[in-house]
């Protein structure tokens, strides 16, 4: 046997095994063995490295990161999925399906795996891009994350040229083992395997994605070339067939009833899972009847999500901590006894502030409602009062601040109190956090301990200080290590070069957010043209009000601060503008965004109207040119009828935007 076939009988095997291992969950060597095949794979392709091909298993991780995403127009729209959450709205949406196709119809029942949508194409069996979902129409080109991924194929089992539907996600062990990871680290944790997986497969670097353990499931096939395929069933085992991994449950069913009953066994058992799901996908199963239905603008009218109702808890309130946030806000955090909500253990949740504590009568030793908002967050609802015993305790907010014993102040028109320290420990500590957060500077590696550890041994005093660590002085700390070391000073380095927009975000001015930021860049274009603005030019842009205004003025006339941006000067951080604007087709307009837009989220549809030239404001008024609004909208959306403001949906501000009108 010649060197070429033993390096395709090799590739072969290895991928054979790949497919048992991380399709199937049935392996067929141990990974002992699996690992001597690489290795050997490895060198003979070092000795002969003309004879290395693309889809050869050593070339899923590229050596180099890119420089940026590109942008990729799906073929076929990515389209939202409608909701319901009770079986009233599923018989409903049953009644209305079969009106439309004109007879009984069969159901495939999938899990919704809560991870990342993406588009992949596939071209004579070779996988050609992988793309996020981002609008529905354009998504990110994240090829070579995608690839990194071993239960994807690099090759198809069959020759196809196709286009496919699917989920990243990451397994709760990854998910588990990676923030144990970056604890260790002193590095921030993730909230839950979602946001981790979509932060893995954003990374320019795909030696990031491939350490963390992703996985991926196909869920639908919107092209195929050279095939026919008459229903979805038949399509996800061709997928199968085809080497792609699909969802374990597909159960075909012939009434929404029986639907309905897979819905509430998996919400039952859903934490038992390997893998976080939000929800049951029900769609028709014949094609025929899918494209007889077709779709609104904004979500097909063949398929439907049961969504999970929030998991509601009680247990008992221990004691209140109160934390001091970047803005010198005191937060007041539920100590309670450990329970467990959506499949994670919680023993604190947020109580938000003092007047809601007060309202809702909440007290030391009560047991109390606790769930996690929108799946995410905990957050304490109010008292379970038939189970008060009469030895609770009101509670009593602090007068003082509990890290430097500050008498603490409220003003008129807030709820919350504040420690008015400019030097408090607790205060500086959590501008650093916010200033390499991911919707500010994104400096990752540097996380809550690691700054915690630089602060108690002097190693920075403000923000600007990250700039002029060493690699000596961060080896000196406790629990780092040269890796975390060098990759939190690569990540400081590669900070210099954010936008504008990043920049102003990070240096927390009250008042001023990330939205508020961006078009504060877009207005000024630099930090120094910024910091001179009187009030009248301030109050001038779109958004910035007199309260705001002074805020900013107030801001950049400390002496302090002036002296965080001179250092930040000296350091190479970059003080200009990227401009990001695709167009101008929304240039002079004025939107609110509200309610739950389908697939995005209402930070990414700000993004898309600032993009091409539009502004977005917080509240509703005559100025208002557009109420862009989702599910659940609101009093927002009465106010813009009543006062007889446009309301659209995601699909007529794409329509806007393409239209120029």
């Amino acid at each position: 046997m010649d060197i070429r076939e033993h390096l395709i009988r090799l590739r072969t095997d290895i991928n054979r095994h790949d497919y048992n291992y991380h399709v199937l969950d049935a392996p067929l060597i141990p990974d002992s063995e699996y690992d001597k095949l690489m290795i050997e794979l490895r060198a003979l392709e070092a000795e002969h490295p003309e004879l290395i091909t693309a889809d050869s298993p050593t070339q899923r991780v590229a050596p180099q990161p890119l420089s940026a995403f590109e942008s990729v127009r799906h073929n076929v729209p990515l389209l939202s999925l409608s909701n319901a959450y009770n079986l009233a709205e599923l018989q409903d949406y049953d009644r209305r399906a079969r009106e439309g196709y004109g007879g009984c119809v069969a159901y495939v029942v999938e899990l919704k795996i809560d991870g990342l949508a993406v588009a992949l194409r596939y071209e004579n069996g070779e996988m050609v891009q992988g793309a996020t979902r981002g609008d529905g129409e354009v998504g990110e080109d994240i090829t070579q994350n995608l690839r990194t991924i071993h239960s994807l194929p690099l090759t198809l089992r069959r020759p196809l040229s196709l286009e496919v539907r699917g989920e990243a996600y990451m397994p709760r062990a990854a998910f588990t083992n990676l923030n144990i990871e970056r604890e260790q680290n002193g590095q921030q944790v993730f909230a839950n395997p979602r946001n981790a997986a979509a932060g893995s497969l954003r990374q320019l670097d795909p030696r990031i994605a491939a350490s963390r353990k992703l996985d991926l499931v196909v869920y639908s096939l919107a092209r195929i070339d050279g095939a026919q395929v008459t229903s979805h069933s038949d399509a996800l085992e061709l997928l199968r067939e085809s080497g792609l991994k699909v969802s374990p449950l597909r159960q075909v069913v012939n009434t929404i009833e029986e639907a309905y009953a897979i819905c509430l066994k998996y919400q039952a058992d859903r934490h038992n899972l390997p893998f976080e799901i939000d929800g049951i996908v029900i769609k028709i199963n014949d094609y025929d009847g899918q494209r007889q239905l077709g779709a609104t603008a904004k979500s097909p009218r063949w398929a439907i999500a049961y969504k999970f109702p929030a998991e509601v808890v009680t247990t008992r309130l221990l004691g209140v901590e109160i934390t001091v946030g970047r803005t010198a806000s005191l937060n007041p955090t539920a100590i309670l006894v450990p329970v467990t909500i959506a499949g994670t253990i919680v023993s604190r949740a947020s109580l938000h502030n003092a007047d809601l504590i007060g309202a809702k009568d909440i007290r030391i030793g009560d047991y109390v409602y606790v769930q996690k908002a929108g799946d995410v967050i905990p957050e304490v609802i109010g008292p379970v009062l038939e189970r008060r015993t009469g030895e609770e305790v009101p509670y009593q907010f602090p007068t003082s601040c509990p890290e430097c014993g500050t008498h603490v102040e409220r003003r008129v028109e807030e709820v919350a109190w504040r420690c008015p320290n400019a030097l408090c420990p607790a205060l500086q500590r959590e501008k650093i956090i916010y200033f390499v957060s991911r919707g500010a500077m994104d400096i990752e590696g540097v996380g809550e301990a690691l700054v915690s550890a630089m602060l108690q041994h002097g190693l920075v005093r403000d923000a600007a200080d990250l700039y002029y660590l060493t690699e000596e002085q961060l080896l000196s700390l406790p629990r780092t290590g040269k890796r975390s070391v060098a990759n939190a000073l690569a990540a400081i380095e590669r900070s210099k070069s954010q936008s504008l927009e990043r920049l102003i975000t990070a240096l927390g001015i009250p008042f001023v957010g990330e939205k508020v930021a961006f078009t504060l860049s877009r207005e000024f274009k630099n930090l120094d043209i910024l910091m001179s603005a009187i009030f009248e030019e301030l109050t001038a842009v779109p958004e910035v009000g007199e309260k705001m205004a002074e805020s900013i003025i107030g801001f950049f006339a400390s002496e302090e601060n002036r002296s965080v941006v001179e250092k930040l000067r000296s350091a190479g951080v970059n003080f200009t503008y990227h401009s990001q604007v695709q167009g101008t087709a929304l240039s002079g307009k004025t939107f609110v965004i509200t309610g739950t837009l389908p697939g995005i989220s209402r930070e990414e549809a700000a993004e898309m109207v600032l993009a091409h030239g539009g502004t977005v404001v917080g509240s509703v008024s005559r100025k208002t040119d557009y109420l862009l609004a989702g599910e659940k909208a609101g009093g927002k959306l009465d106010k813009a009828q009543g006062l007889g403001i446009p309301v659209i949906d995601l699909d007529e501000l794409r329509r806007i935007i393409v239209d120029g009108k």
